[in-house]
């Protein structure tokens, strides 16, 4: 180590002292005797930060779409003309057999379109009533009115098929003009129009749940306990989906069971279902009861969580202005219910 690179002592002075001279890093000057050299240092906030370069664009065509394009296609085609050899066939042989066939082909076609159709339909909505959840939470955190008003005539046209939610779009529609903020508004819709369909959310998951734990605490075969719960997690679901505004189809399920998935993978829901039954073994809740039930309590605990999830996931509205659903509540129906079993 050279005589520069030495530390040198503490010593005070006066920034406007003429001996004080201040110099950049890779500056080297010579000083006279008894002059302090000062070099400033470099604020973080200042350096100069490294941009990731941006993935490049892929170029070319996308071969798998194309695959999977073309696989479709031939796909159509082939039943397209083994149906037309099959009409064929059938004139050849009968002429009245050739028109059973034609009709029976004309009302396939009919109830495919008719399917396409709604299946169509439910993952429009399913997306109408995703965006909907989107553009509330960022209007409670941006409090913009004039979005608010588009959120809430969206959310009206949705309440508007549900006649049990007259008296609360009445009382929305009422208020409406009073309210100035765009976070006041959301939060005023969400009590009016979503307070009955969470309480009725809830009913539907602690029944649900309450199923489970009953029928896997007495079912003698594990097979039929997946069997059952799968269902019943199905059945939950689109009953929720429906209780919002939803109308999923086939693949409206596939995809809200994936989002329900995701949205328990994200938030730890196991982890949250597992802590809470810890938490009543220690209190000593399980002990009064037998090692079946304490299987088909969990197997309850577990679809109560994953119908949390899906409440989270349905509802067009994030929780504001109204407290969320707690596991812990719906654990407290499930053991009433125990309770009064017993």
């Amino acid at each position: 180590m050279n005589d520069r690179s030495k530390p040198r002592r503490p010593a005070t002075f006066r920034l406007d002292d003429p001996g004080v001279v201040v110099t950049e890093a890779d500056e080297t000057a010579r000083l006279g005797r008894g002059t302090i050299q000062i070099t400033p240092e470099h604020d973080p906030a200042t350096l100069p930060v490294p941009i990731a370069s941006a993935l490049p664009a892929r170029r070319g065509l996308p071969w798998g779409a194309l695959f999977w394009s073309g696989v479709a296609g031939l796909t159509l085609l082939g039943v397209g003309l083994g149906v037309v050899h099959l009409i064929e066939d059938l004139f050849a042989r009968s002429e009245s057999l050739g028109f059973v066939g034609l009709a029976l082909a004309f009302v396939t076609a009919l109830a495919l379109v008719v399917v396409t159709g709604r299946e169509a339909y439910g993952l429009a909505r399913l997306a109408t009533i995703e965006k909907l959840h989107q553009r509330a939470a960022a209007v409670l955190a941006s409090d913009d009115r004039k979005e608010s008003r588009i959120i809430v005539q969206d959310l009206l046209k949705i309440a508007h098929q549900n006649p049990q939610l007259a008296r609360a779009r009445a009382a929305l529609e009422s208020h409406a003009g009073e309210i100035i903020d765009g976070a006041d508004m959301i939060r005023l819709a969400e009590r009016e129009l979503m307070s009955p369909l969470d309480i009725e959310a809830r009913r539907l998951v602690s029944s649900a749940a309450q199923k489970v734990s009953i029928v896997t605490a007495v079912s003698p075969r594990a097979a039929i306990d997946v069997m059952f719960v799968f269902i019943v997690s199905l059945r939950l679901i689109r009953q929720l989906a429906f209780l919002y505004g939803g109308r999923p189809g086939a693949l409206g399920m596939i995809r809200l069971l994936r989002h329900v998935i995701a949205h328990l993978a994200i938030t730890g829901g196991m982890a949250a279902s597992d802590s809470l039954v810890q938490q009543m073994l220690g209190h000593g809740i399980a002990a009064k009861l037998s090692q079946r039930l304490g299987e088909g309590m969990l197997n309850g605990l577990l679809t109560a969580r994953l119908g949390l999830a899906a409440i989270d996931v349905t509802r067009p509205l994030p929780f504001a202005a109204l407290p969320p659903p707690k596991l812990s509540d719906l654990a407290t129906d499930l053991l009433r219910r125990k309770d009064e079993e017993e």
